[in-house]
């Protein structure tokens, strides 16, 4: 387990919630359509995502809550790896504003098939296991690529990351490209290819870094073949 940190601040939590609260009433906004069911369906899912995510880590998980609230730049983060942070946080704002705006206001986007829809509410379901998972199964998932030397770092070889080595990544692959498919943008699909060729470039960075400075890792590699997709990469 990984060593006992700071513990956020209440004042911290509320502030958080509020910022979970701010993306879904975007979509909302944005949409011009307060009944559109598939951006509340979405909503519903992101905040209890956030939400049981949260208050499992802040109550038995504290040292990695505080550790996913670190800033970009802080710790022995890696500088190029700041720059695939603003990168990933700009991509996410794109893409939270393009699909409203493609999928119900302006309706750029030919309406996709009901099964089209229902592949996405099982890709989102699965993208959240794989995402609570990620974070139950790994005490030192770090929003930052750096070596937790002050945590005691240690290789993780259980739960999801027996399966692939970057659990948590092919979850967030799955809740750009499955998202859009069950709010009907195509556009918002196009985004995730970028945003899917970003994060394959930072799993390349960060595990150079972790081969090179993190103890087991290189074994793990042998043990664990795929980085995100059995069988394929």
């Amino acid at each position: 387990m990984a060593t006992e940190g700071p513990r956020i601040t209440p004042g911290k939590l509320i502030s958080t919630g509020i910022y979970i609260l701010i993306f879904p009433a975007l979509i909302l906004v944005l949409s011009g359509n307060w009944l559109w069911i598939e951006g509340w369906v979405f909503s519903g899912w992101f905040i209890a995502l956030c939400t049981i995510t949260i208050i499992y880590l802040y109550r038995h998980d504290p040292s990695l809550l505080a550790e996913r609230f670190k800033k970009p730049g802080s710790g022995n983060q890696k500088g190029w790896d700041r720059f695939m942070v603003y990168g990933i946080v700009l991509i996410f704002i794109l893409w939270i504003v393009i699909i409203p705006l493609d999928a119900e206001r302006y309706k750029w986007s030919l309406v996709f098939p009901v099964w089209v829809k229902i592949i996405g509410i099982l890709g989102l379901l699965f993208s959240s296991f794989l995402f609570y998972r990620s974070y139950t199964d790994n005490p030192y998932l770090s929003a930052l690529v750096r070596i937790q030397t002050e945590r005691k770092h240690q290789v993780i070889f259980s739960g999801v990351y027996r399966w692939v080595r970057h659990p948590m990544y092919l979850g967030g692959i799955l809740l750009f490209i499955c998202a859009p498919s069950l709010l009907n943008s195509l556009y918002g699909i196009l985004i995730a290819i970028l945003f899917a060729f970003l994060l394959v470039a930072r799993i390349l960075g960060e595990e150079k870094l972790l081969t090179t400075e993190l103890e087991g890792y290189a074994e793990y590699r042998k043990g664990v073949k795929y980085r995100i997709i059995p069988y394929i990469w």
